[in-house]
């Protein structure tokens, strides 16, 4: 599988997204996208994409969200959708319809030779929280806006505020020892869950009129599918699938159930509804 050239302290990640992690997100790619529908919905909605605009989307993974803005665009507009993994990038180009202006690169955008200042809007569902370097990341695509260019972006809030990721690996955390911990600035699903630390990677990079909206959502794990679904997606994605990483099978067992006795405590009929919390950035180029 071919892998990208990127900058050299985003290493890591390109080999995780190009091994067993990119994988299990392609795996799982419809299921994921159903369940993070709501988020590209809301995120659509505060980009406010125009018939005819040139769009990137960044970290697009199975390109739902970069579908979802080319039928906003239009034939006239275009979307470029970016990522680091192989696995993803491949399901991407292999599931747009063919008669959307939609194109795909596997490359990082911290080091990408964009066409400067040819697009009107750079948007990301997840996919900017990765950089090793975040301001020199944002001021590389920042060069690919026009000058009235914006920019919308959604990222997770912090930990606490996630039962959709804790209330699992909690569960899970009866059993196993806990995942290394991440210092507030490592590349990471939390890593932009301050505000403060957000503004100023920005600012660095040159946006400005940068506004952080908090937004409250409950994502159904279960995708409508009942508790059974909601636990096998927690063993097969996400932290506390990693904490289970190489454990042997009693005490996944063990894990398993505590995991079903976690979030049987949400259900509601078919579906299991988890607190999840977010921001949504928006930003101007100049």
């Amino acid at each position: 599988m071919e892998t990208p050239v990127g900058h050299e302290q985003n290493a890591d990640q390109i080999a995780y997204w190009n091994g067993p992690g990119g994988k299990r997100w392609a795996d799982r790619q419809q299921a994921q996208d159903i369940l993070l529908k709501p988020i590209a919905d809301a995120l659509i909605d505060r980009a406010r994409p125009k018939a005819g605009e040139r769009i990137i989307d960044v970290g697009c993974g199975n390109g739902a969200t970069s579908v979802a803005f080319a039928r906003e665009v239009g034939p006239s507009g275009h979307v470029l959708g970016i990522d680091v993994s192989g696995p993803m990038l491949a399901l991407a180009r292999a599931s747009a319809p063919g008669d959307l202006p939609v194109d795909f690169a596997l490359a990082d955008a911290t080091v990408y030779p964009f066409d400067p200042a040819s697009f009107d809007l750079l948007a990301s569902r997840f996919g900017v929280m990765f950089f090793a370097e975040p301001s020199r990341s944002f001021a590389n695509l920042r060069k690919a806006l026009r000058p009235s260019g914006r920019l919308a972006f959604a990222c997770w809030r912090a930990p606490r505020d996630n039962p959709f990721f804790m209330a699992p690996l909690q569960a899970v955390y009866k059993h196993v020892p806990k995942l290394p911990q991440q210092g507030p600035e490592d590349p990471g699903p939390f890593s932009f869950a301050s505000e403060a630390r957000v503004q100023r990677i920005l600012g660095e990079a040159g946006f400005t009129g940068i506004a952080m909206e908090p937004l409250h959502l409950a994502l159904d794990v279960a995708n409508g599918r009942g508790l059974d679904a909601a636990v096998q997606g927690a063993l097969e994605i996400g932290p506390a699938s990693r904490a289970l990483e190489g454990q042997p099978a009693e005490l996944r067992a063990a894990a398993t159930d505590s995991i079903r006795e976690a979030l049987a405590a949400f259900a509601k009929g078919e579906t299991v509804p988890l607190p999840a919390s977010i921001w949504i950035v928006t930003a101007r180029a100049s």
